[in-house]
């Protein structure tokens, strides 16, 4: 099994308001990105989440200056942040075909350089797909991709996250020993994170709802990768039982994950400070409530009710040289 520790460095921190939990929610950059942002202190979330394109092209419209300087402006409310960012789902850092992995890696770079313009710590990405490639070629690929983006490009400190995946189809990440299998053939391995998406590693099989089931997922990624590589959670229930290696995301305690799995999350304390972001359906409920405001509320809910630490808390891990309010250079 491969291991690979972290070696990140503790984060900054963003004002005497912030809470324990920093919740957010992805968001809409329809009408500009800026927008996003308005639209979680609207919904008076910790952060956000946000694509930095549009996800369903490849080509990237420039960045408007006057939406860069609003985004910034708002980037800088007091206890916001840390930001994170999405990669678009076209890309494929595992392709064995050459055409789809050259464009992906391309895509992946501007995505990358575009995060930095807007002073986003954090870039997640699925690892890709190996389709008819053997698993362990697909992970050479993943790493290469990654190893010549850095080499071109020093200057990029937009940190991209691995996200924990279903496992379903040829998709590689479904375990923390093969997301340890891409890190240890960086060149760089401290210049790369970890996303773990709630509803992914319940369908991998990983049973968040009992205490020690919770434990002993953590222990496993401590050992693979390191818990200061964990700079993201992706907070979703699953509509799946556990083990069905298939992605769909529900709501918050109304799936098969329920209200325990996130109690488990939420009661540790090493996690405190680290972007919690919801991904569960949008639309409203049958009353016309927003799904989102009913499902943070719901977490908030569940956080309060958490009674006394399950672990020691760690130094906290935010986001590396994170300042709110303008480009990381």
């Amino acid at each position: 099994m491969a291991t690979v520790k972290a070696t990140g460095g503790k984060g900054s921190k963003r004002g005497s308001a912030e809470r324990l939990h920093r919740f957010g929610a992805h968001l809409s950059i329809a009408g500009g990105m800026h927008r996003a942002i308005a639209e979680a202190l609207r919904f008076r979330t910790d952060t956000v989440q946000v694509f930095v394109k549009n996800q369903r092209q490849w080509r990237a419209a420039p960045l408007k200056p006057d939406d860069v300087e609003r985004w910034h402006e708002l980037l800088a409310t007091p206890g916001f942040g840390p930001p994170v960012a999405h990669a678009t789902y076209l890309i494929n850092l595992a392709s064995p075909e050459w055409a789809l992995y050259a464009r992906s890696r391309a895509a992946f770079t501007e995505e990358l350089q575009r995060c930095q313009t807007l002073g986003i710590p954090y870039l997640v990405i699925h690892p890709g797909a190996a389709r008819e490639a053997p698993v362990g070629r697909a992970i050479e690929r993943v790493a290469a991709a990654l190893n010549r983006i850095f080499d071109r490009d020093p200057r990029l400190t937009t940190m991209p996250l691995l996200e924990t995946t279903a496992g379903q189809g040829t998709t590689l990440g479904s375990s923390f020993e093969q997301l340890a299998e891409i890190i240890g053939r960086l060149q760089e391995p401290v210049r790369v994170g970890i996303c773990i998406d709630t509803c992914h590693v319940f369908a991998a099989g990983y049973d968040i709802r009992d205490p020690a089931g919770y434990d002993a997922m953590i222990e496993l990624a401590d050992r693979c990768v390191g818990l200061d590589r964990i700079r993201c959670w992706h907070l979703n229930d699953s509509k799946t039982d556990l083990g069905s290696r298939i992605d769909r995301h529900e709501h918050i305690g109304r799936g098969r994950i329920g209200s325990a799995g996130f109690r488990n999350l939420l009661a540790d304390r090493r996690f405190h400070g680290v972007p919690m972001i919801l991904e569960t359906p949008k639309g409203k409920d049958p009353a016309g409530k927003d799904w989102d405001r009913i499902n943070l509320r719901r977490l908030r809910s569940l956080a309060a009710r958490v009674t006394g630490p399950r672990t020691q808390s760690r130094a906290k891990v935010g986001a590396p040289g994170f300042q709110p309010g303008g480009p990381t250079r």
